[in-house]
């Protein structure tokens, strides 16, 4: 059996971001990644499968540390008696978001593979996926202090939707205009305020 070289993968991941960033996932080239990498395709082969297995051991870890951590913090919260969460949503939503923007920054490359490269995978909807972790909690929060708009009719279901996907899809426009992180921290806390405003009109906090 061939001994694996020291630092070959290592290198092999950073040149695959490399491309992929370059190139998005379609035309991603795995021969080229191979030569600037130093090794040979059969070795990614033998290592990866194909493309898509070298993108999933590129990000996967980054998302499902993201999504576990983002479960646990709605989780955490949610678990609080109602007068708790009536009390310290904007607060717990501000740390929240901070904690969430910060992690963002530190897998950055990562971030714009998912947003930006990654159509023609399976994180295609990662996005997606957020978006629907904060709507079920969003509702249970609504459901836990009585104050469920949305069987009131004061906004509906897909008005819910829309605007979770439109607050999502803000917060990843530090990573589509390359925000320096001071800005993107700073960007970040006007957009939770500005959304919450609106919710607190709605909500009549």
């Amino acid at each position: 059996m061939a001994k694996q070289i020291e630092g070959v993968y290592e290198k092999v991941y950073e040149c695959a971001k490399k491309e992929f960033l370059q190139k998005g996932f379609k035309d991603a080239s795995l021969r080229v990644i191979a030569q600037e990498a130093g090794t040979s395709t059969g070795s990614i082969y033998t290592r990866f499968h194909n493309k898509q297995g070298l993108f999933h051991a590129i990000v996967y870890p980054v998302v499902i540390e993201l999504k576990s951590w983002f479960l646990n913090a709605q989780e955490s919260f949610h678990q609080k008696d109602v007068d708790y969460q009536k009390q310290n949503m904007f607060e717990h939503t501000g740390i929240e978001t901070e904690e969430f923007v910060a992690y963002i920054y530190k897998h950055y490359d990562v971030f714009k593979l998912l947003l930006q490269c990654s159509e023609g995978t399976e994180f295609s909807d990662f996005l997606d996926q957020l978006v629907e972790i904060e709507i079920e909690y969003t509702v249970k929060y609504m459901e836990a202090t009585g104050d469920d708009v949305l069987r009131k009719e004061n906004i509906s279901a897909e008005f819910l939707h829309i605007v979770t996907s439109s607050y999502f899809s803000g917060i990843f426009e530090i990573v589509r205009h390359d925000m320096k992180k001071e800005h993107g921290m700073l960007y970040a806390k006007q957009l939770r305020e500005f959304y919450y405003a609106g919710f607190s009109k709605i909500y009549k906090w």
